[in-house]
C-alpha cells in the first residue's frame, strides 16, 4: 500500500472524528487509529526498500556506463593500433578515439548525474512524508496528553468510542 495513501486515510479520519465541545480537541476511533499506525508501519520500511532499491539501480547503471566506456576505449585502441603505420590516419584516428572517450565519459557522467539526482528527489519525498507523519502523531499525542478530565470543571463528561464503520 502506499503511504501517501495511508497518510490520506489518517487524515480522513481526523476529519470525521468529532470534536470536544469548547477545545481544539477531537475523539478519535482508537482502532482506526491504530489500524493505520500499524500499515503505515509496515509501508514505510518498504518505500525505504524501494529508494535501496533505486540506489542500486543506480550503481548498476554507473556499471554498465563504465563497462560500454571501456568497451569503447578498448574498441578505439585497437582501430588506433591498425592505424599506426599511416601518419595522417593515424592522426585522424586519435583525434576520434579522443572524441569517444570523451563522450563516453561524459555520458557516463550524465547517467550518474540523472541517477543521483533521482534517488535525492525519491529520498526528499519519503522524508517529507515521514516528517509529516512525525509531526502529525506528535500533534495527536500532545492533543491526547493535554485532555485531562480531572483539570476540567466538566469532569461528568463521559467520553464514547466510536464504533469502527470500515476497515481496510
Amino acid at each position: 500500500m502506499d503511504i501517501l495513501h495511508l497518510v490520506d486515510r489518517l487524515e480522513e479520519l481526523f476529519n470525521e472524528s468529532r470534536p470536544i465541545p469548547l477545545t481544539h480537541n477531537v475523539i478519535v476511533d482508537e482502532d482506526r487509529m491504530l489500524d493505520l499506525i500499524d500499515q503505515m508501519r509496515v509501508t514505510i520500511p518498504d518505500e525505504v526498500k524501494k529508494a535501496q532499491q533505486v540506489l542500486t539501480q543506480r550503481d548498476r547503471i554507473l556499471a554498465q556506463s563504465q563497462e560500454e566506456a571501456n568497451r569503447t576505449l578498448g574498441l578505439a585502441r585497437e582501430k588506433s593500433n591498425q592505424l599506426v603505420e599511416r601518419d595522417a590516419v593515424v592522426q585522424a584516428a586519435k583525434v576520434r578515439a579522443d572524441e569517444v572517450r570523451k563522450k563516453a565519459e561524459i555520458d557516463a557522467e550524465k547517467t550518474r548525474l540523472e541517477a543521483d539526482n533521482y534517488v535525492i528527489q525519491t529520498l526528499s519525498r519519503v522524508e517529507r512524508e515521514l516528517e509529516r507523519l512525525l509531526n502529525q502523531a506528535r500533534n495527536g499525542i500532545l492533543a491526547l496528553e493535554n485532555i485531562n478530565p480531572l483539570d476540567e470543571p466538566e469532569a461528568d463528561i463521559e467520553i464514547v468510542e466510536q464504533p469502527s464503520e470500515d476497515k481496510d
